[in-house]
């Protein structure tokens, strides 16, 4: 089975083909360097060209990918809805599945050699972090809380809380901002990473939508929508 995985939740978009649950190719691209809000909403320019790039390097044609698999938030609003309008394009008319796959457990999926508690961390704005909670053991993912949005202050007190001196990850971009302060709150029990020492988390995408799949789960295509968290700027100034 040959699953291509898309990530576009955050200001680094990433593609990655996987074949029987091994990474095949994969490409890593940032917007940060271009215009526009944020600097993340540039994705439509360099998806496709990463998709392609993927596909050649590994010699495989579109027609011959099994399924795809796409993170589906929290993260950019504009990131998100670029890469699952992408897939529904490629799939349009088609019988090609496709599964849709949460960001955060995808950045947690991606941690290897690591036992313990892993918190992945997204820069929501506003003084917030998209985050959820997990445990990784014997290279099995738990999930300990569903995904949420939060103060970066609130998790550091979740995770100081819980019981034992158990070890945590943090992961993501939400570190740029707030790695000092949850170092400063845990000291040695806990780790920082922006996750660039992992694989993509395209590549995680692909392998949870690989599993999901053997376990006989698509989702419909037309009824697939990001997972917010929040309402957008848009929809709060029409409440007003």
């Amino acid at each position: 089975m040959r699953v291509l995985g898309i990530d576009t939740a955050t200001a680094t978009a990433s593609v990655a083909l996987v074949e029987d649950g091994r990474l095949i190719s994969e490409e890593i691209r940032s917007s940060m360097h271009r215009r526009g809000p944020g600097n993340r909403g540039n994705h439509a320019e360099i998806l496709l060209p990463a998709i392609e790039t993927v596909l050649s390097r590994a010699g495989v044609s579109l027609p011959a990918i099994s399924a795809f698999a796409v993170s589906i938030g929290p993260g950019s609003f504009t990131g998100l809805r670029i890469g699952l309008s992408t897939v529904k394009g490629l799939v349009y008319g088609s019988e090609i599945p496709v599964v849709g796959i949460p960001t955060l457990e995808a950045i947690a999926r991606k941690v290897t050699g690591w036992d313990g508690l892993i918190c992945p961390l997204l820069d929501a704005r506003k003084k917030e972090v998209y985050t959820a909670l997990f445990r990784r053991r014997t290279g099995a993912l738990e999930r300990l809380a569903e995904d949420h949005v939060s103060s970066a202050e609130a998790i550091i007190e979740r995770v100081a809380a819980l019981d034992g001196a158990e070890p945590c990850l943090f992961i993501g971009d939400g570190i740029q901002g707030y790695g000092q302060l949850i170092t400063a709150a845990l000291g040695g029990r806990s780790r920082v990473t922006l996750g660039d020492v992992y694989p993509s988390t395209a590549c995680a995408v692909a392998q949870l939508g690989e599993a999901r799949l053997a376990r006989q789960e698509r989702d419909p295509v037309g009824a697939m929508v990001p997972l917010y968290l929040r309402p957008s700027e848009a929809e709060l100034k029409k409440r007003l």
